[in-house]
């Protein structure tokens, strides 16, 4: 009998796309990373930089991907960019959310300061232009991307080996 592998989607936001994507693409069981514009209902119902990460539940967790976004931006700062940069895990449906409010109970005490990343329903998402997608595979040597992404891709490595894709 041929086995077809099920494969689930989640959307996340916080910092940049260009540096979500990053972080995400380097994850084991990450298939896809659809990076944009996203949304979820009022009152965060504005578009907000992110992704939509398709990954493999039997490699990856819903769970660690969680742990990796929490640490791989600023989680805990309520900054004023909050609007363009909206911390936030868009879920599905309501197995999603729970999912996330577990993880964060058992993250928070890794933090000095609450957490602030909300879980939202995801109402939209808008593709970015072709010419931004996979923005640091393309440009890996850009200043944006040696000041920002970079550090980020090193913690992963030092912190996550086993999660990183080879």
């Amino acid at each position: 009998m041929l086995h077809i592998k099920s494969l689930e989607r989640i959307g996340f936001g916080g910092g940049c796309h260009w540096c979500t994507e990053a972080v995400f693409q380097t994850i084991k069981g990450v298939q896809s990373v659809e990076q944009g514009f996203i949304a979820s209902t009022a009152p965060n119902d504005s578009l907000s930089e992110g992704v939509i990460v398709q990954y493999d539940p039997q490699v990856i967790t819903l769970e660690q991907l969680i742990e990796v976004h929490v640490h791989t931006h600023k989680s805990t700062s309520n900054h004023s960019f909050r609007t363009k940069y909206r911390s936030a895990m868009y879920y599905y449906d309501k197995v999603q959310e729970s999912a996330f409010a577990k993880a964060v109970f058992t993250l928070q005490p890794q933090f000095s300061e609450p957490i602030i990343t909300k879980a939202l329903p995801l109402s939209r998402f808008k593709l970015n232009d072709e010419s931004f997608l996979d923005y640091f595979k393309r440009n890996p040597d850009a200043p944006f991307c040696t000041r920002y992404i970079h550090p980020k891709l090193e913690k992963l490595q030092k912190e996550y080996t086993d999660w990183i894709k080879e």
